[in-house]
């Protein structure tokens, strides 16, 4: 292959119309992520994959990755950071962790410019990267409608990781020049080949490219907002919420003897050993406070009416526990499902619904005609970003005694929510942060113009106005997404990350 002799420029002087028809190869590495470094990474799928030992594993021969990439190669580096991740994990595991977890991180990384120029080229898009493609190719493809992804592959027996790459070994130097020009070799060259700065042995791809552009190394460089993208990031799992450098796995692993056994205490203390009357001192005490807003209705009469059902936005397993601690007093839990665990350590009494309408409404019905309170959830699962799912609409057809509560959550170090992982754990992740933070906001209870008996509006009415509600407390946006679109979403085969509806 022939190098072209044409000067090289930096993405910065990329012009970016006129681009419609034009082909472009990017780097990933340096060029299309503002993050140089591939630690981050590496270290969110040995969390999600393996859990804190992997990280652990992983953090011990970061210092011989580092002295690999200096001494010897970047290929090198990526040998070893590749074997300390996967050896022994299942491939279904890390295809689900680079479905769930890495685009979220990696969408909060997208250097502007790259994205700007990659963005408005109308041909064939082309990513090449030294890292393995099973981690990056569901984010490039379903997010950002890259074409074709060349990076490194690993080697696997019997579904499993061995830890090592398959030939012809790390994508990296001359072997990124040779795999790009097998994918244009029965079409016309790229237009535009994007490399990261000068310095890197990585540059030479962009030779076969008719415009070479590096993009210079700049630490500042603000990446991409979420708004700007395709298809945004809405849902996200894993359990760690910032990506972790090494000195934030070092942090996480430091504290994580900590925080089992303080987890354990917060959890036996919050749900078995004082009442709820007394819980919402005791949570502060015991350093993850509840914060209380708006005034939260006093306790009915049972004689009197109907119970109040207390309609909420969904962050974790325990937001029913919370609602009735800022209340003070007991509520029965409506579940879709819960683990045996959660059932035999929450204070309250919870009741399956079993997603027969018929069933439910009865169920539903019954308990607040005989006076008691209840607290549901009618996203039907969590969300961490901004958003909020569809909301069902049967609390509405049900009862007039509605009261909207918003409830959002600070977590600093672990997700208190899962949908892949073992659900039991939810509780003692959240009870593991060092100080986490819940704050439940009690909206006026809704007028008889705003319910089903008072003004005859139909329940999905309802339970859109109480979705708006909740959302405009909390800045959230409303979408007309459901539960099971979001497992779609995660699994990685929907056509919906984009369609965001206000209402639902």
């Amino acid at each position: 292959m022939v190098a072209n002799a044409t000067k090289t420029r930096t993405i910065q002087q990329c012009e970016s119309k006129g681009r419609e028809n034009h082909s472009v190869v990017a780097d990933m590495d340096g060029a299309l992520l503002t993050q140089r470094g591939s630690f981050p990474y590496f270290a969110l799928v040995a969390f999600d994959v393996g859990g804190i030992l992997r990280l652990l594993l992983l953090l011990l021969v970061a210092p011989l990755a580092w002295i690999s990439r200096h001494l010897l190669s970047e290929s090198a580096e990526v040998r070893v950071l590749v074997f300390a991740t996967f050896v022994g994990v299942k491939i279904r595991d890390i295809k689900s962790a680079a479905n769930a977890v890495l685009p979220k991180h990696y969408s909060e990384d997208l250097h502007p410019d790259t994205w700007r120029v990659l963005s408005a080229c109308g041909g064939r898009k082309c990513v090449v990267t030294v890292n393995p493609r099973i981690m990056v190719e569901p984010f490039l493809k379903n997010y950002l409608d890259v074409d074709a992804v060349l990076g490194t592959e690993i080697l696997s027996w019997r579904g499993v990781a061995t830890g090592l790459v398959a030939a012809p070994g790390v994508l990296s130097g001359e072997a990124k020049t040779v795999a790009v020009g097998k994918v244009f070799k029965d079409s016309p060259m790229p237009e535009i080949g994007i490399g990261g700065d000068a310095e890197t042995i990585d540059f030479s791809f962009t030779n076969l490219c008719k415009e070479k552009y590096t993009v210079p190394s700049k630490p500042c460089a603000r990446p991409v907002k979420p708004d700007e993208l395709p298809k945004p990031v809405i849902f996200h799992d894993g359990r760690l919420v910032q990506k972790p450098t090494s000195l934030t796995a070092l942090l996480i692993i430091l504290w994580f003897p900590i925080a089992v056994p303080l987890s354990i205490l917060r959890t036996l203390i919050a749900t078995q050993l004082i009442p709820l009357s007394l819980s919402y001192y005791i949570f502060h005490l015991i350093g993850f406070p509840i914060i209380v807003k708006g005034a939260p209705p006093p306790k009915p009469n049972r004689s009197h009416g109907n119970g109040v059902a207390f309609v909420c936005s969904h962050k974790s397993v325990v937001d029913s526990v919370m609602v009735c601690v800022a209340l003070g007093r007991p509520a029965v839990s409506i579940v879709y499902s819960v683990s045996r665990l959660t059932e035999i350590v929450s204070p309250l009494k919870s009741c399956r619904l079993m997603r027969d309408r018929a069933h439910d409404a009865k169920l539903i019905s019954d308990i607040l005609k005989s006076g008691l309170d209840l607290v549901i959830c009618p996203e039907g699962t969590t969300c961490r970003e901004n958003y909020l799912l569809r909301f069902s609409s049967l609390f509405a057809e049900l009862t007039d005694e509605i009261l909207p509560v918003a409830i959002n959550l600070r977590a600093g170090m672990f997700y208190p929510s899962t949908v892949r992982g073992r659900k039991w754990l939810d509780m003692f992740f959240f009870t593991m942060n060092p100080r986490p933070v819940y704050e439940i906001t009690f909206l006026d209870k809704l007028t008889p113009e705003q319910t089903c008996g008072g003004s005859g509006k139909s329940s999905y009415e309802v339970a859109n106005n109480v979705q708006e509600m909740i959302g405009r407390v909390l800045k959230f946006e409303c979408t007309n997404l459901t539960r099971k679109d979001k497992y779609r979403m995660l699994a990685g085969t929907d056509g919906l990350v984009g369609d965001k509806v206000k209402g639902g």
